[in-house]
């Protein structure tokens, strides 16, 4: 009865922590490719900062997994907010004593934050009744909304404060970091209150080798959803500042198209949850995929503001379907016992193909362009497809749901 009551005070708890995190997180996507450009010896390593960064989210997302599985959600989010702060600290000495590797090994300690704040939606998942589930995730996913707001605002006005360019912006994600570890210490997690009943019934349920977790169709559908929608929105967000500033657009400018890119993202989520409640998970990805295609559509046709505006928009929401959908698919392919090497496993995954994502970003934007970068996208989209519609004809043949 206690979990119960407590579901949605630890859904909203999350949910803050996530726009706090997410606020990081987009502020570092916002100006970090530009901090990148003045400090970089080269430009075409102007991108290698958030490369870095996604690098680094993939190497930490299994040992912050461990960590969490032996100590504790709680503890893991509260190590993860502390990488958050110091990783602020690091950047605006970086930009003080113009180091371009210090300011690198900034990003990575902000990709450190970034695994462990992944599991705050599967933290929410498994606080969560199973007819809560989709919706919880959604909840904490929308905390992005406030992020898409205050992210690029906060750049935007603190971007020129202080001795150096984007030195205040970084300090700025230090004072989050910590209004993230305050606000956590509201957490009470079923993880972290295991009933001893609970715990032995998951220690006396067997749990599957992960390659056997790994080679069903529901789990390889969920890491392709989730991986090539962040992948390609990283690839495709990443290059967007520096395609805008190729083409003499003002700063206000891209800020407004990231502005609305991440609304796109994290909007739909109130939202997004019930949708996969009425229509079904894989429907759900496929409109997914398809808001992708209309985003390459759209920058094909012309490299207008509105151009760039929508098309990063329609990039938000193929995000968002993919990525919630990804995660409430993935849902179904474990068991509580499973729980942690299943969830890292597919993020290692996702932030793998995250990490060529972004670092192919920057060579291809310099060597062939802009629309080198969307059309690279295609042949994702299509793998994805194709993915969705096979688990698709396994369930109508089967007449029941793939995975456990």
């Amino acid at each position: 009865m206690v979990l119960v009551s407590n579901e949605k005070r630890n859904v909203l708890v999350l949910a803050g922590a996530q726009a706090l995190f997410q606020t990081v997180t987009v502020m570092t996507m916002t100006i970090a490719g530009l901090v990148g450009l003045t400090l970089a010896p080269d430009k075409s390593l102007a991108t290698l900062p958030i490369a870095m960064m996604m690098v680094s989210v993939a190497a930490i997302m299994i040992p912050a997994s461990l960590i969490m599985q032996n100590f504790g959600r709680k503890t893991g989010f509260f190590i993860g907010s502390t990488l958050g702060c110091v990783a602020g600290l690091t950047a605006a000495g970086a930009i003080w004593i113009n180091s371009f590797w210090l300011f690198v090994f900034a990003t990575m300690l902000i990709g450190g934050y970034q695994a462990f704040a992944q599991y705050y939606r599967f933290a929410a998942a498994e606080a969560a009744s199973s007819n809560f589930r989709s919706r919880a995730i959604s909840w904490v996913v929308a905390g992005g909304v406030v992020a898409a707001i205050a992210g690029p605002n906060i750049a935007r006005f603190t971007q020129d404060l202080g001795q150096a360019p984007y030195m205040i912006s970084f300090l700025a994600m230090s004072v989050l970091s910590v209004a993230a570890f305050i606000l956590l210490t509201r957490l009470g997690l079923p993880s972290d209150v295991t009933s001893s009943s609970t715990a032995e019934a998951e220690n006396v349920e067997v749990a599957r080798p992960l390659w056997k977790i790994m080679k069903q169709g529901v789990f390889l559908t969920a890491v392709v959803g989730s991986s090539v929608g962040f992948a390609m929105m990283i690839m495709v967000m990443t290059a967007t500042p520096l395609a805008m500033r190729s083409l003499d657009y003002a700063t206000g400018d891209y800020t407004t198209v990231i502005q609305w890119h991440v609304l796109g993202m994290f909007l739909p989520s109130f939202v997004t949850g019930g949708l996969i409640a009425r229509f079904g998970v894989l429907p759900i990805m496929t409109a997914g995929i398809a808001f992708f295609g209309g985003h390459v559509f759209i920058v094909m046709n012309g490299d207008s503001f509105m151009h760039f505006l929508s098309g990063l928009a329609f990039v938000g929401l193929g995000w968002n379907f993919l990525f919630i959908g990804g995660t409430t698919l993935l849902t179904e392919a474990y068991r509580p016992s499973e729980r942690a090497k299943t969830q890292a496993a597919h993020d290692f995954l996702m932030f793998a193909s995250v990490s060529l994502g972004s670092l192919s970003a920057g060579g291809l934007l310099d060597l062939w362009g802009w629309n080198a970068i969307n059309l690279a996208v295609i042949p994702f989209l299509l793998i994805a497809i194709v993915t969705v519609f096979t688990l698709a004809l396994l369930r109508r043949r089967t007449r029941q749901p793939a995975g456990v």
